[in-house]
């Protein structure tokens, strides 16, 4: 076994925002398990032009840190609203409430996080960013 996975994101994780309803606006691609990550995780995520998250959610113990890597967003982090352009990357701790939102052009994102624990402790808040 040569010790490594190789994976493209786009190609060879499945697509889980149809899943949830939330397609066309948002493609989803979580790949901590194709990757057999051990300690940290990595997801990304294809956001539509003002296409936001229905939804926010914490972590009691990961961080996470958003890359922007096409595109614009917008953040919502607690109470405050943090502009993102292409190649900003935002850290976000342990226990602050997060969402994203696509730019006027969509974003496309990389998101990373530590520690692994299966997602085991995350709590969502539904409709948490509203106007």
């Amino acid at each position: 076994m040569a010790g490594y996975t190789k994976l493209n994101l786009k190609e060879d994780v499945k697509d889980m925002a149809p899943e949830f309803g939330l397609s066309p606006g948002l493609e989803s691609h979580f790949a901590r398990q194709p990757l057999e990550l051990e300690r940290s995780g990595l997801s990304h995520f294809k956001f539509g032009p003002g296409f936001r998250a229905p939804f926010g959610h914490r972590h009691r113990e990961q961080e996470e840190l958003y890359l922007v890597v096409e595109g614009s967003a917008r953040v919502k982090l607690d109470d405050d609203i943090v502009e993102l352009k292409q190649w900003d990357v935002v850290r976000i701790p342990a226990g602050m409430t997060r969402a994203l939102e696509g730019g006027p052009d969509g974003a496309e994102v990389v998101a990373f996080s530590a520690p692994n624990n299966e997602n085991k402790d995350v709590e969502m808040e539904q409709d948490w960013w509203s106007d």
